[in-house]
């Protein structure tokens, strides 16, 4: 893949890619939103049906939650980061993406990346671990750990979808961990 000199030029060859099955089903390509001199990048997994429709990330269910979470511990979600997905284009009825599919796909991830140089990348849920980083681990075994790689800490948590499916926010449950997790999160921005 070629180098960009914005986000900007990324994004518009990023809408026109063909590169696997997915643009065949998608509505729109997905790229990103936020503030692009955040230091936290968040990665999720993939469009859902409404940001498939509006073409931005997390703008559903779990996007409503990803930004409660956040604003839960001070952490404006636009303001203070840059939210974007392994996947650009929806799989259909919001199926993980395929290994094909993610390959396809983390060339435009890796120059999001390059573009942005976020200190902090919060992995939101096993797709995005295990895809950015190679890490096979379940999410309940690595969250709320910090994991450094070229110059870059990286924070995996649940994905928000879960904590949907998991509401209670009792001590030890996965909305109080996901707290406790980005807490982390919050000390370390604090520090830059």
């Amino acid at each position: 893949m070629k180098s960009y000199s914005s986000l900007k030029n990324l994004n518009k060859a990023c809408i026109k890619c063909n590169s696997c099955g997915l643009s065949k089903t998608r509505k729109n390509v997905v790229v990103g939103k936020g503030n692009e001199a955040a230091h936290i990048v968040i990665i999720g997994e993939g469009p859902g049906e409404q940001e498939d429709i509006t073409g931005l990330p997390f703008v559903g269910r779990a996007g409503k939650m990803l930004d409660t979470v956040l604003s839960s511990v001070d952490i404006d979600p636009l303001k203070d980061c840059y939210i974007t997905n392994i996947v650009k284009c929806r799989p259909p009825n919001n199926r993980k993406p395929s290994s094909n599919e993610t390959e396809a796909c983390m060339p435009w991830l890796t120059e999001q990346i390059n573009l942005l140089r976020p200190k902090i990348i919060i992995l939101a849920g096993s797709t995005a671990v295990q895809s950015f980083l190679g890490i096979k681990e379940p999410i309940s075994k690595i969250r709320g750990q910090w994991i450094e790689k070229d110059n870059i800490k990286y924070m995996p948590i649940f994905h928000p979808s879960y904590l949907l499916r998991n509401p209670s926010k009792e001590k030890g449950k996965p909305k109080w961990l996901t707290w406790q997790d980005l807490q982390k999160v919050k000390k370390e921005l604090n520090s830059i």
